[in-house]
């Protein structure tokens, strides 16, 4: 018949518990008892030895034994007999020299010879040991019987029946046997009460079930493309997956470590420790835009859920731009629908000069205009960018204006972040119901500044810092993206190249907003850029 062994956790840690408990009591009592059995037979070998040497101490005994005969009524059996029924011993025998008994418990032994070798004692030494006689096994004692110059006259032989330090030993076999069930009682108890924490800890799984889940958990955890940080009730890092550590910029060593230590503080880091509150929650790590969501867990510790909304981000600001472009191509439009009228009316009345007059007119300063922002700002997406918001500005009514100082060389390393940049600062700029922008940019060796100004309202004082947290703003969001995010990735942007980011007032009112980028440009070769440094880049 096959033994089946329970599966569940809680199961076989309850049979383990058990069985070492078992052992644990059975082995207690063993150790208990072997010592008690040799310290009972001790205690019988001593006190056989005290009476001996009680009995040996009498004097009227050795006179007795060298002044008369071995009878069963002499006077050494009369005084032995006395002492053995005063001490409970289970006999008492003197013997002289040659061994002869001269009392004993059976009278009709008196005279013959004792039956265990006396030499041990007749030659003047003590001696206690477990032996059997002819009254069976006991526990004895012999010495020397001396008179009263000294010498030896005989031996004294006492023993106390083994029958009577087994049934000592016997007698505190239920008592400890009681304590033991006890002892086995609790720990039962306790057993029992481990084991059903155990089963509500586990859930009522088994080894097999637990290894299993923790594999899945390993390859979900490290397979699913969402950052997944788990922290205990201190703050410490449990486990952090993949996704977490590429979004988050954390080494492989996290785990154990406090949130504090791994990431700089800021809103990440607020988010991630539930000092920010709510359901997708927006941040930003380095260059990218997270959505957070913190779920605390039973223990007092959480677990943060995070995705990567970069894309998404990138994607919905184009889409902002798109719709920018559209407004503007339809401000073109109709704009251009009302010279074409112009023109046709001007044909229509046969005033041909000043129809083509009138249509360079209109080309001139079109292609004036764009020339004039390539000229001074040589990047093409930069360029490109600032004629797109430029239409755009003029649909809402707002001036664009390139400063006069505005110069920038074709040696920017990488143009993209330099257009995410200043693309948040001129919409911010257009969003501020102002109704002039001016764009400044200029070169500082390898370092490129980019200053956006206007005439709004501007931007108080104590407000000046939080502008640049994530998700703070004082506009309505789009439906596709959330807000305020703009401003917080040109700061992030502006501190990965060692720069600054940061707003101030514009003479006259408003809001001057300044970023610098060092290195962003490659150097210059020996005097490359000296002529361009004209106004309007003459060289």
């Amino acid at each position: 018949m096959r033994i089946r062994w329970p599966r569940r956790v809680s199961a076989q840690v309850l049979r383990m518990q058990l069985a070492i408990t078992v052992g644990v009591t059975a082995l207690a009592t063993g150790l208990f008892l072997a010592p008690l059995s040799h310290e009972l037979d001790d205690q019988g070998m001593h006190r056989a030895l005290a009476i001996a040497q009680t009995v040996a101490a009498d004097p009227d005994v050795a006179q007795a034994l060298v002044s008369s005969r071995p009878t069963p009524d002499g006077p050494v059996q009369a005084e032995a007999e006395r002492i053995r029924l005063a001490t409970g011993a289970s006999y008492i025998v003197v013997m002289d020299t040659h061994g002869t008994r001269w009392s004993h418990t059976d009278p009709g032994r008196i005279g013959e010879h004792v039956s265990t070798d006396p030499s041990v004692a007749l030659g003047g030494k003590d001696i206690m040991q477990i032996d059997r006689g002819t009254l069976g096994r006991s526990a004895r004692g012999k010495v020397p019987l001396r008179d009263r110059s000294g010498r030896i006259v005989g031996a004294v032989s006492v023993g106390i029946a083994y029958d009577s330090v087994r049934g000592r030993l016997l007698a505190a076999v239920p008592g400890l046997l009681l304590y033991a069930g006890a002892a086995l009682a609790v720990g039962v108890a306790a057993a029992v009460w481990a084991s059903r924490r155990v089963q509500r800890a586990t859930r009522g799984l088994a080894f097999a079930d637990i290894s299993a889940l923790l594999d899945e958990r390993e390859a979900m955890l490290h397979g699913i493309r969402e950052g997944v940080v788990a922290l205990d009730p201190q703050g410490r890092v449990r486990l952090v997956n993949d996704e977490a550590q590429r979004l988050l910029g954390l080494d492989g060593d996290a785990a154990g470590r406090p949130l504090h230590a791994l990431l700089p503080p800021g809103r990440t880091t607020d988010v991630l420790a539930g000092e920010a509150e709510g359901s997708d929650l927006l941040t930003v790590s380095g260059s990218r835009v997270l959505i957070a969501n913190r779920m605390p867990t039973e223990d007092g510790g959480a677990v943060v859920t995070l995705r990567d909304r970069t894309e998404l981000e990138l994607l919905g600001r184009e889409l902002d731009a798109t719709h920018g472009l559209l407004d503007a191509l339809r401000a073109q439009d109709h704009e251009h629908a009302n010279r074409l009228h112009t023109v046709l009316g001007l044909l229509e009345l046969e005033l041909y000069e000043e129809a083509v007059d009138y249509v360079a007119e209109v080309a001139d300063t079109r292609r004036a205009s764009a020339e004039q922002v390539a000229d001074r700002v040589q990047v093409p997406l930069l360029s490109a960018l600032l004629v797109g918001k430029t239409a755009i500005a003029a649909e809402r009514g707002v001036r664009l204006r390139i400063s006069a100082t505005t110069w920038l060389p074709d040696r920017v390393v990488d143009p993209r972040d330099p257009v995410t940049v200043l693309g948040n600062l001129i919409d911010n700029a257009l969003d501020a119901t102002a109704s002039e922008v001016e764009v400044e940019l200029r070169v500082e060796h390898t370092t490129l500044v980019m200053r956006v100004s206007d005439d709004g309202p501007g931007v108080p004082p104590e407000l000046r810092e939080r502008v640049f947290t994530e998700g703070w703003t004082t506009k309505k969001s789009p439906s596709h993206r959330g807000r305020g995010l703009g401003l917080a990735l040109v700061r992030r942007l502006a501190e990965r190249y060692g720069g600054m980011a940061r707003v101030g007032a514009r003479a006259g009112g408003g809001a001057v907003f300044t970023v610098v980028l060092p290195e962003a440009l490659a150097p210059a070769e020996f005097g490359a850029d000296m002529s361009a440094a004209l106004p309007g880049g003459a060289r």
